[in-house]
């Protein structure tokens, strides 16, 4: 453990993987004995809540789970010794808010970066650049390069998972994209062309650029586009709504705002054919492909932005839904506008997990710095609290509650 911890050679799928990292150690164990393997498996369970686990919190969960049942064999009551605990815990979680310290600047995530990778200096600056492009509510995604270089793609604006309906709308033919600028945006359900063809007249007389977001373009609706796009008539092009459901809703009220525009609802009381220009959203670029359309606007203003983003981030707060939390996270940096592709590459498969590994841990090390505050590290945080558990035991009424707490004191102490 900390700077005297030792790698460990694990042979996984026929090569070798030398790594010292203790969740990966962890998560490679598997026992022969059902019951020690779901004992074997609790650190791991910690992680999928908290998404950041380092050795110290494997260490701590085997100890508190060790003397917690030895206590309990020796007939102390389970429920007490359960209190005690948290008690104990929250008190110590008070104390670590009092020595924290917010994350300030570029230099110090860096520096939190770099810890976190091994003192590896080129990854630390890496990241610190790419969240320094994101900002802290985007999205830091990791994937294998094709090449031996590790190197760092941001991507402005808001990207859909919806490309052009048709191809017949592309306006660069050698990329095969449709690249748009200062494009007029409807937001809508489209249920029969009749409905939009006011909107469509006026795009011809202010020869202007249309992007059509729609729940739903098919039959005699697509091909009136499509003909009056090939005739040259109307510089327009439909992306079919992303998202499914009340997700999709939500996706779209997200666009309008982002663009300025109004979502044309029929469930809102607004009907499509009564949308004047200024319902319209403006998109200063748009670029779409077959799978894709990213989004560049500046109508909202950051206070607008910032009280949208709030919405799904109290409902990530709030969920215990691994797939939500997903999907909130990606609707929050597509709204704050940031996404970062890390593409690490390396001469070996062996040398890639590793390095991937190490990026990933950095990563979810820096987000948790700039949200929770950071700790002086290198196990001084331990020692620093081991001196207040005496104090928290003064507090506690109940034998069995201050039992747990001197077991706490103790395998602090250990560690």
């Amino acid at each position: 453990m900390g700077i005297s911890g030792r790698n460990v050679v694990l042979d996984e799928f026929g090569s070798p993987k030398a790594v010292n990292d203790g969740v990966t150690i962890a998560r490679a164990i598997e026992l022969p004995d059902a019951m020690e393997n779901a004992g074997a498996a609790y650190p791991l369970l910690v992680r999928l809540m908290t998404q950041l686990v380092t050795t110290t919190e494997s260490v701590l969960a085997r100890e508190i789970i060790k003397h917690g049942l030895l206590s309990v064999t020796s007939g102390a009551n389970p429920a007490p010794l359960k209190r005690g605990i948290d008690k104990t815990v929250q008190a110590m979680i008070e104390e670590l808010e009092k020595k924290a310290r917010p994350v300030k600047g570029g230099s110090d995530i860096k520096a939190v970066v770099t810890i976190s990778a091994g003192n590896d200096e080129l990854v630390g600056t890496m990241i610190a650049d790419a969240i320094d492009k994101v900002g802290s509510d985007g999205i830091l995604s990791i994937e294998s390069s094709s090449s031996f270089e590790t190197t760092v793609e941001a991507e402005e604006g808001m990207e859909i998972d919806r490309g052009y309906i048709s191809p017949q709308f592309v306006t660069n033919p050698e990329k095969l994209l449709v690249e748009f600028e200062n494009a007029w945006v409807l937001i809508t359900k489209i249920s029969a062309i009749k409905d939009i063809i006011p909107i469509l007249e006026k795009t011809t007389q202010f020869r202007a650029r249309l992007l059509i977001i729609a729940e739903d373009v098919t039959g005699e609706a697509l091909e009136t586009l499509v003909v009056n796009k090939l005739r040259g008539v109307l510089n327009v092009v439909a992306v079919e709504a992303p998202g499914f459901g009340e997700r999709r809703k939500a996706m779209l009220q997200d666009i309008a705002i982002l663009t300025g525009a109004e979502y044309q609802a029929l469930d809102m009381g607004l009907l499509v054919e009564s949308t004047t220009i200024d319902q319209l959203g403006i998109a200063r670029k748009v670029t779409i492909s077959k799978d894709s359309t990213t989004l560049i606007a500046d109508a909202a203003s950051k206070d607008e932005l910032q009280a949208r983003i709030s919405q799904p981030k109290k409902e990530l707060f709030e969920t215990d839904s691994v797939y939500d939390s997903e999907k909130l996270a990606e609707r929050i940096a597509k709204l704050s506008g940031g996404v970062a592709v890390i593409k690490v590459g390396a001469a070996t498969e062996t040398e890639l997990e590793d390095r991937k590994l190490r990026i990933e841990d950095a990563k979810n090390a820096t987000f948790a710095a700039i949200e929770e505050s950071i700790v002086p590290g290198g196990g001084a945080t331990l020692v620093h609290l081991s001196t207040v558990i005496p104090s928290i035991k003064e507090k506690l009424e109940d034998a069995d509650e201050r039992l747990q707490n001197v077991k706490i004191h103790k395998f602090f102490n250990i560690i």
